[in-house]
């Protein structure tokens, strides 16, 4: 199927990032969140995104504002009858998402994909919700999504060949580089990452470096763009933790545990970038 319409649930950090790319691709979106803030708040961020690709001359003016046209915003599911795939952007807990789930499915188009950009939750899992799970797939972009290429696209055991070559194919509309892999806890990439992520804060516990140093020693001994630490807090530090406590549960491994310190820093309300401060303060 060729996919013209793509309808997003959560305007959040991800979820604009998607619809940003989506309009920029000549795709109509529809926008979905529970408040009209958070619309409001989403659409301000991509705005502002595509104002600074205008300033570093990456796209033109006219671009910036047909993409921004193609965006609708609504916080009624049913906005999303007519579109060719939706994609649930929430937060990375699993009780939230299978309820967006199921809401998504009751108004969409019966021949319409539904994708789910976790990052470590089971498509196989959460296809098992839906009626028309062979219509279901994970797409797993990566923050901040304007300016990374990789998108994992994900089959659960349900998922066809055809809606497996659909997303593929959409993502490359978009301008990714999609990656096909297995369903397992964190596919690839996050798999690798956010137990990495997750060992510098037991250094950092432990007071063996400063969290400068720490992620000074990543970029120049690992040749990582960024550290470890401040990667964290720009993902936010609750979906680092919520990542790690789901590798925990579903591989029963203890390697997987979360870091003591990540989690009294979330609960403190200190998740990063978003609120201001993290590891780092902004």
């Amino acid at each position: 199927m060729t996919i013209r319409t793509v309808g997003i649930v959560g305007a959040g950090t991800m979820g604009n990032g998607i619809a940003q790319v989506a309009a920029v691709a000549g795709l109509d979106v529809v926008l979905i969140d529970v408040t009209d803030a958070a619309l409001e708040k989403g659409v301000a961020t991509l705005s502002k995104s595509l104002e600074k690709l205008v300033e570093k001359g990456k796209v033109d003016a006219a671009t910036r504002d047909a993409a921004l046209a193609r965006i609708s915003t609504s916080t009624d599911y049913a906005r999303l009858a007519d579109v060719d795939i939706a994609i649930e952007a929430a937060t990375e807990n699993v009780d939230l998402k299978l309820r967006i789930l199921r809401q998504i499915e009751s108004v969409v188009r019966a021949d319409a994909i539904v994708a789910s950009n976790t990052s470590s939750i089971s498509i196989t899992a959460l296809a098992a919700v839906l009626e028309r799970s062979e219509r279901f797939i994970g797409m797993h972009f990566f923050n901040p999504v304007p300016l990374l290429q990789l998108v994992e696209v994900i089959r659960a055991v349900q998922t066809s060949e055809a809606t497996a070559s659909a997303v593929k194919a959409l993502a490359e509309r978009l301008g990714k580089t999609p990656v096909l892999v297995r369903n397992a806890p964190g596919f690839v990439v996050n798999r690798i990452l956010v137990p990495m992520i997750n060992e510098a804060f037991f250094v950092l516990a432990e007071g063996s470096a400063t969290a400068e140093d720490i992620d000074a020693g990543m970029k120049l001994g690992a040749n990582h763009p960024i550290g470890p630490l401040a990667l964290a807090d720009l993902i936010g530090l609750d979906v680092c933790l919520s990542v790690m406590d789901v590798y925990l549960k579903d591989f029963g491994d203890s390697k997987y545990r979360a870091c003591p310190l990540l989690r009294e820093l979330v609960a403190a309300g200190r998740l990063g970038r978003k609120t201001g401060h993290g590891v780092y303060k902004y």
